[in-house]
């Protein structure tokens, strides 16, 4: 359903006036050195001053390695400091901030880095060793390495800030950050958004909250439980810092460690996929009783379908925190309350204040409210383009509006129900994987004659991916080839896109034009189950 879990690129939005706090991170830091704005994932807790500080010696030490306006720089790195250092550099100077996959293989963070045109790329140690091989794939200059820890073929991290200044940057100008997405045909392309050539503090970094309903300062508490490297995730806890609220970094998220950390700092507002629901739900009941939730004031989902059932469930145990959202990283989207839903079960909500919700027919005729067809959105914030790839950016286009593919209709409230999605793409964990890229691996290897990748159903993740192979002359099918075949995509393919198992077929049904019948074969592991469409 959600086609991804995204929202829109720092967005303007209504200021808190002259009688409120300062706008933004850097005139709260200056104004308030002392203040706690950062628990780090090992309890570590930092100030606004200690934070400013970093992210100063940061841009000064990106300067130092080449860096000017406009320019990229890509990072590979868990939850932790270093990430929010990176977003609040690139977001003072005028850079883009690249955020990678850390699941991702060396081959496909080297494509993330040789497309970005990345000057600069800083790894974890974690992931050092796939950060070489994209490193040394895409080209990149050994001087322009930096690894947090030890990895082989980087420079320590510490050495891109030595020597640097604590002090405020000239030329201070907002930067943005350039996610990634992929699309069908597999490639992930970069979402830009031109610069505004302004200094950071004329636009208001944390109006995005505000469509939840969620204030500056007011004593709230951001709980980081997901990955930053997702669009919706680092777009969150950015527009927090920025309108003052303290934040919380889970590195490795596990169900009770989010409850402790919520009765812990009393979190008042954190963004969350249904797979998260699910494991709080199975904790057995004396575990989930022993927290108190009740500073909980906003639990965001998005990303994947949230079973009815599991969303009644979580609105019966934390209460009326439990809001949809629905959007692209592309930008634009809509909004429900636990009321909202209650009110009008299945629905993703109504139109963002800064966005607008359409459904299109194929012809490009705008539909009533209750006909089904090709749900739209558009910003009036301003647009975007998919980075060197114009086509991309014309493609799927109705004047200002543009589509991801998802299926669905607008009662007369201006309520949406998703029906349908892009029909072959997998939601696994709140995680959209693209068949294409995972067919295209598959094709790769030389007992594969044809191949086809589709979800089936998990009972914690929603789906997990299932290939279906035709064997090529010569290649007998059974156990030996599919381990031999998994083994191929383990060296291609991120593990999360990687099929969990492999089953084989005389001939892919395909029409005589070559298209796949893609629902034939994937129907039947859905016999019996309703898959969230």
């Amino acid at each position: 359903m959600s086609s991804s879990a995204a929202s829109p690129g720092a967005s303007p939005g209504a200021s808190p006036g002259t009688s409120g706090p300062p706008n933004g991170f850097w005139a709260q830091a200056t104004a308030d050195p002392g203040r706690t704005v950062l628990i780090a994932p090992d309890g570590e807790e930092w100030t606004a001053g200690r934070l400013h500080g970093a992210v100063n010696q940061l841009v000064h030490g990106l300067r130092a390695a080449g860096l000017e306006r406009g320019d990229a720089f890509a990072v590979v790195l868990p939850n932790g400091v270093e990430f929010l250092t990176a977003y609040l550099a690139a977001s003072q100077a005028g850079f883009y901030l690249v955020p990678v996959n850390h699941h991702l293989v060396g081959p496909e963070i080297a494509w993330i880095v040789a497309d970005s045109g990345a000057k600069v790329l800083i790894a974890h140690e974690r992931y050092g060793d796939a950060a070489r091989r994209a490193a040394d794939e895409a080209e990149l200059p050994a001087a322009r390495r930096y690894a947090v820890g030890t990895a082989d073929g980087f420079r320590p991290y510490a050495e891109l800030l030595a020597g640097q200044p604590e002090s405020a940057p000239s030329g201070r100008t907002l930067g943005w950050v350039m996610n990634y997405t992929s699309g069908t045909t597999g490639r992930p392309r970069g979402i830009r958004r031109p610069l505004p050539g302004k200094p950071p503090e004329e636009t208001y970094l944390g109006g995005f909250l505000g469509i939840f309903g969620i204030k500056p300062f007011d004593d709230n508490v951001h709980l980081v439980c997901s990955p930053l490297y997702h669009t919706a995730v680092l777009q969150f806890a950015g527009a927090s810092l920025h309108i003052g609220h303290r934040i919380v970094l889970m590195d490795k998220w596990t169900p009770q460690t989010m409850l402790a950390l919520i009765d812990a700092h009393r979190c008042t507002h954190t963004h969350m996929v249904p797979t998260q629901f699910h494991r709080l739900l199975a904790l057995p009941e004396e575990v989930r009783t022993s927290y108190d939730v009740t500073s909980m004031r906003h639990a965001i989902h998005g990303a994947a379908p949230c079973p009815d059932h599991i969303k009644r469930a979580m609105i019966d145990w934390w209460g009326g925190c439990v809001e949809e959202y629905y959007a692209a990283s592309e930008g634009g989207g809509a909004f429900a309350t636990a009321e909202d839903w209650l009110k009008k079960p299945g629905t993703v909500g109504k139109a963002w204040p800064i966005s607008e919700l359409a459904v299109f027919d194929d012809d490009g005729n705008r539909l009533p409210p209750g006909e089904l067809g090709t749900v739209y959105m558009k910003m009036t914030t301003g647009g975007f383009s998919y980075h060197k790839d114009e086509n991309k950016t014309k493609k799927n286009r109705i004047g200002d509006f543009f589509t991801v593919g998802d299926l669905g209709c607008l009662d007369e409230d201006g309520y949406l129900f998703l029906r349908d999605r892009k029909i072959d793409m997998i939601i696994s964990g709140g995680v959209n994987i693209y068949p294409a890229e995972i067919e295209s691996a598959l094709l790769g290897h030389p007992a594969v004659a044809d191949a086809a990748a589709f979800g089936i159903p998990h009972d914690d993740w929603g789906e997990e991916v299932k290939a279906v192979v035709e064997p090529a002359e010569g290649h007998a099918a059974g156990p030996a080839l599919a381990d031999e075949i998994l083994a191929h995509c383990a060296r291609h393919l991120a593990g999360y896109k990687r099929p969990r198992s492999v089953d084989f077929i005389d001939t892919l049904p395909r029409d005589p034009n070559g298209k796949l019948y893609k629902r034939r074969l994937r129907d039947p592991y859905w016999t019996g189950r309703e898959r969230a469409v």
